[in-house]
């Protein structure tokens, strides 16, 4: 393996711990930022809503960008922009200021996550083997730390700006530093879309198996984000301290999960890890609706961890060409979108453990479209991954 190919993987590695640790800080912290604008209860919705959306954006407009730009070079200069729009966040006090700093954040965030995975599922092709999840659990990573630093901020009552500008200080020249040795594929390289036109409403109906188990995937991820604590607390009974627990070990179990994902994957193959995670992920979800108390709930939701965190990674890695990956990474917005309302609307219509069995069902599905992930057995061979090309560089 060319050296630089190692270098670009160990370059990219930093740029998703960094954007977990920037993407933890903004989130775990929403109700200090609804605080500190002193945003009305119904304006926060649309604020949330509005960055996923304008993230979608971003990432459509990454995948017409790339067709003339490599990828390495949009996330060179796009995670700064995230970066920096985190303390221009947490700087201000005006809404105006928030929705300015918000709307920057996820246009780039969109061109971030699209030109990450673009990246990662080139070195994957030049490996040969299955590298993918071992990226996402660098983000996963990275995820605990800022919820770990969130967390501190909180207890000991620091501003927002106090505790994102030293991390943003730390953070940013890292990411920037690594970004020299991000690999820049050219367009003659299987997989760059360097050069292409738009693909075909073929190409386009063949990645929708994909674009639905991404959305069903994401939306049990946002269930778990947004429902756990709610649901450990009103409707399992836990107290104010457990009802913090189920998602720090929902991050843990994702860690490990995609720590030790790529070996599963080289050793089962994609489709046989893929259909497992769904069973995993399903079952958790059925644990946490039948749980009798809280620490039985908490059990389901490390089983979620487990089973979800093995899925999207492959789904990137399922994806032909750079396009591919932009509009896969669309559908990460899509289901985020969805999952939060859905919940909380069957919960307050119909009951909370139900709820629970409407995510539990849509990753089940994922089972009639496991086969879509034939295509990396089919690359690489049972499980025994080869090179597409001798190089990538």
């Amino acid at each position: 393996m060319a050296s630089h190919i190692r270098h670009g993987r160990l370059a990219l590695t930093v740029s998703f711990c960094v954007q977990g640790v920037v993407f933890a800080l903004l989130v775990t912290r929403i109700p200090a930022l609804k605080d500190q604008y002193g945003m009305p209860d119904g304006l926060l919705p649309v604020f949330l809503a509005a960055v996923p959306v304008l993230a979608g954006v971003g990432s459509v407009v990454t995948g017409r960008l790339v067709r003339r730009v490599p990828p390495a070079y949009v996330l060179r200069w796009v995670q700064p922009v995230v970066c920096l729009a985190l303390p221009a966040v947490a700087a201000g006090d005006r809404l105006w200021q928030a929705a300015c700093g918000l709307g920057a954040f996820g246009l780039a965030v969109g061109a971030l996550d699209a030109s990450m995975n673009m990246l990662g599922v080139g070195l994957q092709r030049a490996y040969g083997r299955s590298i993918m999840l071992g990226f996402h659990a660098a983000f996963s990573l990275g995820g605990i730390a800022g919820a770990s630093l969130a967390w501190l901020g909180a207890h000991q009552g620091w501003s927002l700006a106090r505790l994102d500008v030293p991390v943003v200080a730390v953070v940013l020249p890292a990411a920037f530093i690594a970004s020299r040795w991000y690999v820049v594929r050219t367009a003659e390289e299987p997989g760059s879309g360097h050069g292409s036109s738009a693909p075909g409403a073929g190409a386009a109906r063949g990645l929708l198996p994909l674009c639905l188990v991404m959305t069903f995937a994401y939306i049990g991820d946002s269930t778990v984000s947004n429902w756990s604590a709610t649901y450990l607390h009103s409707v399992l009974h836990g107290s104010e301290q457990l009802a913090t627990v189920p998602y720090n070990v929902y991050m843990a179990t994702t860690l490990i999960g995609r720590s030790l994902g790529d070996l599963t994957v080289r050793r089962f193959g994609a489709v046989a890890v893929v259909r497992a995670g769904a069973v995993v992920a399903a079952g958790g979800f059925a644990v946490v609706a039948m749980a009798p108390g809280a620490w039985v709930g908490i059990g389901g939701f490390t089983l979620l961890g487990i089973g979800l965190c093995v899925i999207v990674p492959q789904i990137f890695a399922a994806a032909e060409d750079d396009a591919s990956v932009a509009r896969l990474n669309v559908f990460n917005y899509v289901g985020f979108l969805v999952g939060s309302p859905l919940v909380g609307v069957l919960g307050e219509a119909w009951s909370y453990r139900g709820a629970m069995c409407v995510p539990m069902t849509l990753v089940l599905a994922t089972l009639l479209y496991v086969r879509s992930f034939g295509v990396l057995s089919d690359r690489y061979g049972d499980g025994h991954e080869r090179p597409r090309t001798a190089d990538v560089g």
